[in-house]
């Protein structure tokens, strides 16, 4: 995970702990948005995965705050732009994150995730 996380970094000018935190808010998106149990294995298979979701502080309360003023795609939108990463960045960033997974965890799951994920059929 960190040769992808240095990638995003140099391209977007986060610190690799920055784009860290933006990984895991799509990883959190994905797990909680996903409506194929595939996610829970793209998740597992996926080094680093738990991690970067960590570092973006997904779930529990603070999870189900955002989840009582309105999530999904727009709610990701605002974590990311709120991160200073403009729509071109928050796309590579999505993209690196894909293909990294689907390196690791399968194309096929990943697939299945994206397709079950609102917003991200873009990604595919």
């Amino acid at each position: 995970m960190q040769d992808v996380l240095n990638r995003i970094a140099a391209e977007t000018g986060l610190t690799p702990e920055k784009a860290m935190e933006a990984v895991g808010h799509i990883l959190n998106y994905m797990k909680n948005e996903a409506t194929d149990p595939a996610v829970e294995t793209m998740i597992a298979e996926t080094p680093g995965a738990e991690a970067a979701m960590a570092s973006a502080g997904g779930g529990g309360m603070m999870g189900s705050v955002m989840g009582a003023f309105g999530g999904g795609i727009m709610a990701l939108g605002a974590k990311l732009m709120g991160m200073g990463l403009d729509m071109g960045q928050i796309r590579m960033i999505a993209t690196e994150l894909v293909t990294y997974a689907k390196a690791n965890a399968g194309a096929e799951t990943v697939d299945r995730v994206i397709a079950t994920t609102p917003g991200l059929s873009q990604f595919a």
